[in-house]
């Protein structure tokens, strides 16, 4: 079997709107013809390019056609593919955990990796160092959006209702994840106050 029905095999296998890199192939043969087999695969319409490296099998909707997979989902890959570890930056944890009714204008992650603009369709991406581990724990995962919200709200804004509201919004096995990590003494006080194990 070829190189290019090697891939297109394989991407048949691929679930529709999981996103994923050049580097899945690249024991399959050189970097060139897996280019030119997935930007013939692009052309064709059986894959769609969401960034540099990075694919997708679309996942079709009957009223809005192809339907993309969301900018975080985009940056877990492109991270996982460079072995980085990245997390949402705080003003958008706390959107998202209703902490601030300000709506980011341009996505944001910090990264364990370099400083860089990623461009994803028409979006700009940012990814901005930071060599805090503390910040960059529990990426992807509940605990650690509510980490990233505290870290922006910081230690005036950590109110217990604050605490209270993200509490409520990730549940208590993910906010007791929370309470183990590794974290300053402002932060640490303000969930023992503010969380219903605290009172």
């Amino acid at each position: 079997m070829s190189v290019a029905e090697t891939i297109r095999t394989d991407i048949r296998k691929l679930p529709r709107g999981q996103p994923f890199t050049t580097s899945r192939f690249a024991a399959l043969g050189s970097r060139g013809a897996v280019d030119r087999t997935l930007a013939r695969l692009a052309a064709d319409g059986g894959i769609e390019r969401l960034a540099r490296g990075v694919f997708v099998r679309p996942r079709k909707n009957r009223f809005v056609g192809n339907v993309r997979p969301g900018v975080a989902e985009v940056v877990r890959a492109i991270a996982r593919d460079n072995g980085e570890t990245v997390q949402v930056h705080g003003a958008e944890a706390a959107w998202r955990l209703g902490l601030s009714t300000q709506v980011p204008i341009e996505p944001v992650f910090h990264t364990s990796a370099s400083s860089r603009p990623i461009r994803i369709g028409n979006t700009t991406v940012r990814m901005i160092h930071t060599s805090n581990r503390r910040r960059l724990q529990f990426a992807g995962e509940p605990a650690g959006l509510a980490l990233a919200a505290l870290w922006y709200l910081g230690k005036d804004n950590a109110t217990p209702e604050a605490v209270a509201r993200i509490e409520a919004a990730i549940g208590p096995e993910a906010f007791a994840r929370l309470r183990s990590a590794d974290m300053p003494a402002w932060m640490a006080g303000a969930l023992d106050t503010g969380g219903a194990a605290g009172g």
